[in-house]
């Protein structure tokens, strides 16, 4: 019998985590988000919520991977020269899966592994899938993720970056689709992650328990209610979690059709110049973001308020910091900051064109 998740809408407050989860899933290529804070603060709670509140999707039938039917170029090999051959692929709709990576898992593992002796006698490749194949097109989540080895990190981000997983073994290459919703969650007193790593997942949200003790009644009134009766619970927040599916399933359609302009990615460099970020990893994901964004808030185009909240997220843990210095950035002193950097473009572009048409004049004299 399937265990009853706890509401991912019933969580109490921690918004910038949910909105963090939402908008990967939203796009799962944004890249991952990490999820740092002590115990008992629902970071394990919200990563399997959010994987039980995703909408269905379609997929082939009888592909180990899942793959997306509607859409040729995620397909792996297989589906690709079956469609090249002219087959019709069934169709089957899948809830979406959630695996979870063990602390213990080996690179083999993660990857998958290629049969060389089946190789060299036969001169086929075959496949033996690991946990990226079967998190494609749904959520992986690595609980304690500080304490996996750097080498599988780097593997699960490149995949989360790229949705393609490579293999090669021996002189044989293997790949196959991967796109996935990548949530790590860690408590930072167990270990930290190494800068390099932190950096690559692109998103991160640092939570604390709640000090208000309203909330924190709240949180115990539901706690209790669920473990008395989880279905009768889940039931009661089954409108507010169908709302919220269907949300994200609207906002995946909307997405491949939000604009942006050069306006846009001027802000976005602007901000992570004044911020002094290093690399353009973060002007990346703060465009994805907003973007996923802009999808999930039903509107066809980026506003400043969509590359401030993606910043919110993509900044903190990218930030050169001094010992004891706060991480957490407030979305009032991103914004603050926009406007200054905004107001200084202004007075540069007003001086450009006062110094343009000096330079008209005087040629006319």
């Amino acid at each position: 019998m399937a265990r009853t998740i706890f509401p991912f809408t019933a969580i109490v407050d921690q918004q910038t985590m949910k909105r963090a989860l939402i908008l990967n899933a939203v796009n799962p290529l944004i890249g991952g988000v990490l999820i740092r804070g002590e115990r008992g603060t629902a970071k394990s709670t919200a990563a399997r919520a959010l994987a039980a509140l995703l909408p269905e999707i379609d997929v082939v039938a009888d592909c180990i991977y899942r793959c997306d039917p509607h859409n040729p170029e995620t397909m792996c090999d297989s589906c690709r020269e079956r469609l090249a051959q002219g087959e019709t692929l069934p169709v089957g709709r899948a809830v979406t899966r959630m695996v979870e990576l063990p602390v213990s898992a080996t690179e083999d593992r993660v990857v998958g592994t290629l049969d060389i002796e089946h190789a060299l006698k036969t001169g086929e490749k075959r496949f033996e899938p690991g946990i990226l194949a079967a998190a494609n097109r749904g959520l992986l989540y690595v609980d304690e993720v500080n304490l996996l080895d750097d080498h599988v990190v780097d593997l699960l981000l490149d995949s989360a970056a790229m949705g393609v997983n490579y293999v090669e073994r021996e002189g044989i290459s293997f790949s196959h689709p991967a796109r996935f919703i990548l949530v790590g969650t860690m408590n930072p007193e167990e270990g930290e992650l190494r800068p390099q790593l932190l950096d690559r997942f692109a998103l991160c949200v640092e939570i604390k328990g709640l000090t208000e003790p309203r909330e924190r009644m709240e949180v115990l009134e539901r706690r209790i209610q669920f473990d008395a009766d989880p279905e009768g619970f889940r039931a009661e927040w089954e409108p507010r979690e169908r709302k919220l599916s269907e949300d994200i399933a609207r906002a995946r359609v909307l997405l491949p059709r939000v604009r942006y302009d050069d306006t846009d990615l001027y802000t976005i460099a602007q901000l992570t110049a004044a911020m002094k970020v290093d690399g353009h990893r973060a002007d990346i994901v703060i465009l994805k973001t907003a973007i996923a964004n802009a999808a999930f808030s039903g509107r066809d185009h980026i506003t400043d308020e969509d590359i401030l909240l993606a910043a919110e997220l993509a900044l903190p843990h990218r930030m050169k910091r001094q010992p004891f210095q706060d991480e957490e950035i407030r979305f009032e002193e991103l914004k603050a900051k926009l406007e200054k950097v905004q107001a200084e473009a202004m007075a540069q572009q007003d001086a450009s064109r006062l110094d343009a048409e000096a330079d008209v004049k005087k040629k006319t004299r």
